[in-house]
């Protein structure tokens, strides 16, 4: 039995919330901190990985729990063990692309703590002499390799969080694909840990053969001459859709998107979506932007899916199904779009009604019928009512003159 005021026992219980996050870097308990290695001592049980597990089993003494799979079920379990002394092993920094955010949304910020070790996007900054702060960092774990399209443009580096082992070797044909071959990518795995490796290649030339599932890639972005780079700003040529000729022209999206007027995280419906055109412009606006394509057609609702996929916003959703049926199951939006089907009884109604306080409606015409349909609800209710006219100079004869296109009327209105 140990003596009063002896060491003997061990070091007192840290005071602490029930629940710890500690992040463990491929250097496994060298690269902990006291603090954090005490957590992971003293908890009764200990969720994790495999991986981690392993690089955390001399300092762990209670129940060590690799997730569940599905992953799905994992919060639950972690909540029954609520008011426990419980510790959440997680790669480098949790917060960042990591299981720290997901806990979050179901664990108050009050009842746990986070103890986060360098993040894969720190230590390969770190190893090539990057200031992060002037990186794209993307994370494409579980995620479609087409996100990194938009993030291609020439002279930017870039820092890419892969899935596993055969993600690299899929990202550089993809980035050949799209014209970007001669770009310059480092691969770095196991990084912070004794397998560390670095190598290089170009994206046309990659042929690293066995590559370690932890990785992460260092891209100097570089462009082939006709390279296809997707732009900042809204109003997207017509030349990087594809399209049956049902699209609104990219001088006439510039002007709808203006009156959309998309903040971060917002949720757009795109109703007659055709090509998907304003639906896509939308999602590239910002990485948190959201939308739905509606499209009673069968092939342009697959042809907008290929163009949300090459345009680097896969997540955009097309509903098949002709509004305003299609919409009754549809989260309330923020804004919305309606580019064909505005004379459809029942269209606009729903839409004024599923539509947010503040949120923001645009609806094009090129017809007669829709036009005047325009007229009449903007006499009704208000908002703005302009004619969007468009000339374009083209060969006459030997000469040069100004070609009209279609007029485009667009009544935009704003819920109070």
């Amino acid at each position: 039995m140990a003596e009063r005021g002896s060491n003997l026992a061990g070091p007192a219980p840290l005071s602490r919330p029930w629940l710890t996050i500690v992040g463990i870097g491929e250097d496994g308990v060298a690269g902990l901190s006291p603090r954090a290695a005490e957590y992971i001592r003293q908890a009764s049980t200990i969720f994790g990985g495999k991986r981690h597990l392993q690089l955390a089993a001399p300092l762990i003494r209670g129940d060590a729990s690799s997730w569940p799979r599905p992953f799905a079920t994992a919060i639950g379990k972690l909540l029954a063990r609520r008011g426990e002394p419980v510790c959440v092993l997680a790669s480098g920094d949790p917060m960042l692309f990591g299981i720290g955010a997901i806990i979050a949304r179901s664990v108050p910020a009050e009842e746990m703590e986070i103890i986060p070790a360098p993040s894969s996007f720190s230590l390969a900054a770190a190893r090539m002499g990057w200031p992060l702060a002037e990186v794209e960092m993307l994370s494409l774990h579980g995620r479609s390799l087409d996100l990194i399209r938009p993030l291609l443009h020439p002279g930017r580096r870039l820092l890419v969080l892969t899935s596993d082992a055969e993600s690299p070797a899929a990202i550089a044909p993809l980035m050949t694909e799209a014209g970007f071959g001669p770009s310059r990518i480092t691969l770095l795995e196991a990084l912070g840990g004794p397998d560390e490796r670095v190598r290089v290649a170009e994206a046309k030339d990659f042929g690293l053969g066995v590559i370690h599932p932890l990785n992460l890639l260092a891209v100097e972005v570089r462009a082939e001459r006709e390279a296809p780079i997707i732009p900042l700003t809204a109003g997207r040529s017509e030349n990087m859709f594809e399209h049956d000729g049902q699209i609104t022209k990219y001088e006439v999206r510039a002007v709808v998107m203006a009156l959309l007027a998309p903040r971060r995280g917002e949720y757009l419906w795109d109703v007659g979506a055709g090509s998907g055109s304003i639906g896509i412009e939308w999602m590239l606006a910002h990485p948190s932007m959201r939308c739905t394509a509606v499209e009673a057609k069968f092939e342009r609702a697959e042809r907008i899916g290929r163009n949300a996929a090459r345009l680097g916003v896969p997540g955009l959703q097309v509903v098949e199904a002709p509004a305003p049926a299609a919409l009754t199951a549809l989260a309330a939006p923020d804004a919305i779009f309606i580019g064909g089907g505005a004379t459809v009884p029942g269209v606009i109604n729903h839409c004024m009604e599923a539509l947010r306080s503040g949120g923001r409606l645009a609806v094009a015409a090129v017809t007669l019928e829709t036009e005047s349909l325009l007229a009449s609800l903007h006499g009704a209710h208000g908002g703005q009512l302009l004619r969007v006219e468009i000339s374009r100079a083209e060969p006459l004869g030997n000469m040069t003159g100004w070609r009209p296109a279609r007029p485009v009327a667009i009544w935009s209105w704003t819920k109070s």
